[in-house]
This record gives C-alpha cells, sequence and structure tokens, in this order.
C-alpha cells in the first residue's frame, strides 16, 4: 500500500468513525425518550392505574371505593400547581404531588420510588394528555418571604375572607358547612366538598406556602378560584395567616398516623403489593415497593 493510498484509507475511516459517532448523539436523545416512555408506562401500570386507570382517564378498578375521585390525567387539568389558573403544570408541580402526595386523600407520597422514578413518572404522565403537545405551562406565581408581622395581618384577613366570600363554601368559621357546600361538584360533576380548614394537614402540604400557593393559583378543575387578581400578595399573605390561626386541631388519625381517605390509600398499596408478590400487576408490582427501601421514610412523611 503506497503512503497516498494509506493516507486516503486513514482519512475515510476517520471520517466513517466521526460520522457514525456523530448518528449516534443524533438518536441517543430519540432512544433514551422511548425507554423513559417504557419505564414511566411501567411505572405508572404499577404505582397509579389502580386509582386513576391505564389510560390514565381516572377510571381505575378502586375508584368506587374513593370519595375524592382520583385526578383525569387525560384532560391536562391538575389541582396542585404553581402556574395561573387555568394553565398546565409545570414539571416541578406534578414531581412534588408524586413526592409528597395529597393529605387527606388515597394519594399517598410514592417515596417507595427514587427520585429518578419519580421524574420518570412525571414525563410519562404528560404523555397522557394531548394538551402538553400543543401548549406550555405559564411562569409560576412567585412566592413572596412570609411577612414577619402576624397579627394585623390576621385581623386584615379574617376580614377579606368575609369580603370575598369564602364562607359561602368554607362557612363562617371555616368548617365547610357554608350554604353552597352541600351543592358543589368538579369539572367532571362529581360532588365535592369544600375542607374544614380549623382541621390540620391540608391537601396541598404543610407549610404556609403551600396555602399561599393554592390561594394564588386556585385549584383547576374546581370550584375553587384564583385570588392572583383580586388580592395583592400581602393580602393574600394575610388570608393565609388568618386560616392557620383557625386551624387548631388536628384530624383524627388512623392507622400508621394517617388522615381521612390516606388509610383507604394505603390498603389500596397493600393490594397492590400483594399482587405484585403473586406475580399480578398491581401498584407496586415490584414485590411490594411500599415495602421495602423507603417505607420508614415514606411512614414518617405520612405522619407529619
Amino acid at each position: 500500500m503506497t503512503k497516498q493510498l494509506a493516507l486516503t484509507f486513514t482519512v475515510l475511516l476517520i471520517l466513517g468513525i466521526l460520522f457514525l459517532y456523530k448518528s449516534g448523539i443524533d438518536q441517543f436523545p430519540m432512544v433514551q425518550a422511548a425507554a423513559d416512555i417504557q419505564l414511566g408506562k411501567r411505572l405508572y401500570v404499577q404505582n397509579c392505574a389502580g386509582c386513576h386507570g391505564e389510560r390514565g382517564d381516572g377510571k381505575g378498578p378502586e375508584v368506587s371505593r374513593l370519595k375524592t375521585k382520583p385526578r383525569d390525567f387525560t384532560t391536562g387539568i391538575y389541582k396542585f400547581r404553581s402556574t395561573p389558573s387555568g394553565s398546565l403544570p409545570n414539571d416541578k408541580d406534578i414531581f412534588r404531588t408524586i413526592s409528597q402526595g395529597v393529605r387527606t386523600t388515597s394519594m399517598l407520597a410514592q417515596l417507595h420510588l427514587s427520585e429518578g422514578e419519580r421524574w420518570t413518572l412525571t414525563g410519562y404522565l404528560k404523555t397522557l394528555s394531548e394538551r402538553f403537545k400543543t401548549e406550555k405551562p405559564s411562569d409560576p406565581i412567585p412566592i413572596p418571604a412570609e411577612p414577619s408581622t402576624i397579627s394585623d395581618l390576621v385581623t386584615l384577613g379574617k376580614r377579606l375572607y368575609a369580603d370575598a366570600g369564602c364562607a359561602q363554601c368554607h362557612g363562617s368559621e371555616g368548617k365547610g358547612d357554608g350554604p353552597s357546600a352541600k351543592d358543589l361538584k368538579d369539572d367532571w360533576g362529581n360532588p365535592i366538598s369544600p375542607p374544614d380548614l380549623t382541621l390540620r394537614p391540608f391537601k396541598s402540604g404543610s407549610g404556609p406556602e403551600d396555602l399561599y400557593r393554592t390561594l394564588s393559583t386556585g385549584l383547576n378543575g374546581t370550584p375553587m378560584p384564583s385570588y392572583a387578581a383580586a388580592f395583592s400578595a400581602n393580602e393574600r399573605w394575610a388570608l393565609v395567616l388568618y386560616i392557620l390561626s383557625i386551624a387548631t386541631h388536628d384530624r383524627p388519625k388512623g392507622m400508621m398516623g394517617l388522615v381521612g381517605e390516606e388509610v383507604e390509600g394505603m390498603r389500596i398499596d397493600m393490594r397492590a403489593a400483594m399482587a405484585g408478590m403473586m406475580g399480578g400487576k398491581g401498584m407496586m408490582g415490584r414485590g411490594g415497593g411500599m415495602m421495602d427501601r423507603n417505607m420508614k421514610d415514606m411512614m414518617k412523611d405520612q405522619g407529619k
């Protein structure tokens, strides 16, 4: 082989390697995305489909047991978000709900899943609604720091509670017994009860910021509106502080410190775990997910 031929061969070999390498880089995201979707689907079937249904329509086999109906993911309508009323949630919003659950409901914190698995599940849930293909979430509503002076704001919050008509649903004392309470329904026609604000924990989370976020965003799919336009940031904090001032009692606790329908959620998960151990498909079909590596952490979180 002449030197010129050898040089030509070497150049072609290098170009070929570069071409293959470039092609691999271009194709890797598509391959990785497909793998993530398959993993996300498997995680969803094992951990979510029992309540939310295999198609994500909220019609899983366990739904008849539940007063608080599971979310219909196909609509892209999410209650708990950081984004304005009517907007899609962002990824962090979905991940937060998966990770912390929705207190007092059967939606338990999915801490038996690793952080990576929860992010993968977040991505898969977005594939269940066409909205995520055509819309983007709006920017989150900012949450300013909690005011340091409280007493005057509590008084203001009490007045705002009356002026905003909160008592129509939540009652004059916040006990969820307002004159409109018995007739409320969600966007799917299911009866919905306003929470008793004198009892902790709240569905959206245990921190003041969680309550501020709910007042700011509203709860899509429910009669609970956003107060972002009606009240200033300071006024929303005043309303938060007033609500916290009347939330003086804890909800009755059942097994393992769970409250409300969390107990039913635990039973559903335990049945699914047993199905998984027997080789069936369930919300924890990997062989008892909730019973394994993060059981103590999850129970600690649920007991807060």
